[in-house]
């Protein structure tokens, strides 16, 4: 009896052009995968660790121990310094103390193509309540 009946839509709608739609490709924001930069690090890492065992053995000897200790008290920050040159590290260290701990931070070495230190070996302990 009714059927289906089509109703004008009114006003009409407006008929609109189709444009093909373009797809852009979303751009990473990171360089390619380069594994050089890493290795190096790697091997850096390494080596600090080495030297970073150097210095435990070093200061496993309790008169040396001792020898940093007292110095350190004493705030002969130069002979500290000293004391630490003597191991014969071949990487850079940077030595922070308070009474309650030592910081010992073991510099990978610069090379000479660029400036950006690649990594730093932090050992900290304490040697004090």
């Amino acid at each position: 009896m009714y059927g289906s009946m089509i109703y004008p839509v009114y006003p009409p709608l407006p008929s609109y052009t189709i444009f093909p739609k373009i797809q852009h490709l979303p751009r990473s924001p990171y360089p390619k995968v380069d594994t050089k930069v890493f290795q190096n690090s790697i091997k850096s890492f390494r080596y600090l660790m080495e030297q970073g065992g150097l210095l435990l053995d070093q200061l496993g000897d309790s008169s040396f121990a001792y020898k940093i200790m007292d110095a350190a008290q004493l705030g002969k920050k130069v002979q500290v310094e000293n004391l630490i040159k003597s191991i014969g590290l071949k990487v850079p260290v940077t030595t922070k103390y308070n009474p309650s701990g030592v910081i010992f931070i073991l510099h990978s070495q610069v090379p000479q193509q660029t400036s950006i230190d690649c990594c730093t070996l932090t050992i900290s302990m304490r040697w004090g309540i």
